[in-house]
């Protein structure tokens, strides 16, 4: 989407709220965005507080699982990685070896990673979703344009957050300064930051950018299946679609959608996880695709997704219903 000569072009579809969409503006080109500033006017920033809010709380709670699942997703079997036979043996491992603090290494850019991905999604997914609404917050947009939003949404995040992802990615696979050279020892968030900036540049800073930016087809899918779902419900009782639901009625609606987006989009992660990993070298994307494939079939596509499933399911659980309570909505 994008403004040009004082009209919103739309990509073309079936969608009968694209046609509204552009009727409505044919016929009242007052409500049509005609600048840069018309779009800030539909920036909300209760939803970039909510984001941030929900994305660092279940993050806080929900790091070890989220470690857990990393080192699961890079673990080929290949590599002097420790090995992991179950999450109750990885847990052990982990506080055997490495302390309670070992559960939480790379948590610092974890929270601030969630809580800035979260925040930075729900501001850009509103501010476009009203946009598109040409603020008319009854109309619905429908599946078409709902994925579109939250796909242009996903974008605009990996750009600001992918670095802090690589530096959280980093950190969990760090075992301890005895096992990795002093270059690729990392003091912490800042500390990452700046060694990879200067041994490997800004590509460095954006390794997995690729594979995430198909997980951007994830957060596309799960919020198109969230939204659906309330609208469709709410209908179903005869209600308008945009009415309030109860707690239960968030968290049933948040945890289907995240296991029907998960169950769709899962191997992104290992590819990225593996491309960010300081213990792997890939030629790229295609690369690592094919060295998983080739040693370890289809299987490695889907490491780590019980502790993934563990993790994200109560996370977006608690997110959606901080943000859905933040707002109002």
């Amino acid at each position: 989407m994008k403004v040009q000569d004082d009209e919103i072009l739309i990509i073309e579809t079936s969608d009968s709220s694209a046609l509204h969409l552009k009727s409505s503006m044919m016929k009242n080109p007052s409500t049509a965005p005609k600048t840069t500033l018309s779009l800030l006017n539909h920036i909300k920033y209760e939803h970039l507080i909510a984001g941030i809010s929900g994305g660092a709380i279940s993050t806080l709670i929900l790091h070890p699982l989220d470690l857990m699942k990393i080192r699961f997703a890079v673990s080929d079997g290949r590599t002097t990685i420790p090995q992991y036979s179950s999450l109750t043996s990885a847990f052990y491992t982990i506080i055997k070896q490495e302390g309670v603090k070992g559960l939480y290494r790379g948590v610092a850019p974890n929270v601030w990673g969630s809580g800035s991905a979260w925040g930075c999604y729900f501001l850009f997914y509103n501010s476009i979703k009203n946009w598109i609404q040409a603020g008319d917050s009854q109309y619905p947009l429908g599946p078409t344009l709902h994925m579109l939003a939250a796909a242009e949404a996903g974008v605009l995040t990996l750009l600001v957050t992918n670095p802090i992802w690589v530096v959280k990615t980093r950190l969990c696979l760090q075992y301890g300064p005895e096992a990795l050279s002093s270059r690729e020892c990392y003091n912490g968030m800042t500390d990452a930051l700046v060694k990879i900036y200067k041994t490997e540049g800004v590509r460095g800073l954006y390794r997995g950018f690729i594979p995430g930016m198909f997980g951007v087809t994830h957060g596309a899918l799960q919020f198109m299946t969230y939204e659906e779902m309330k609208t469709f419900y709410n209908r179903y009782r005869g209600i308008p679609f945009d009415n309030k639901l109860t707690t239960g009625e968030y968290l049933t609606f948040a945890a289907v959608s995240k296991l029907i987006a998960a169950a769709a989009t899962y191997p992104y992660q290992v590819i990225r996880a593996r491309l960010q990993d300081q213990h792997h070298r890939y030629e790229g994307t295609w690369d690592c695709i094919m060295k998983t494939w080739k040693y370890e079939r289809m299987r490695g596509f889907y490491k780590g997704l019980a502790p993934y499933l563990l993790h994200v399911t109560p996370n977006i659980c608690l997110v959606m219903l901080i943000y859905e309570k933040f707002t109002n909505n």
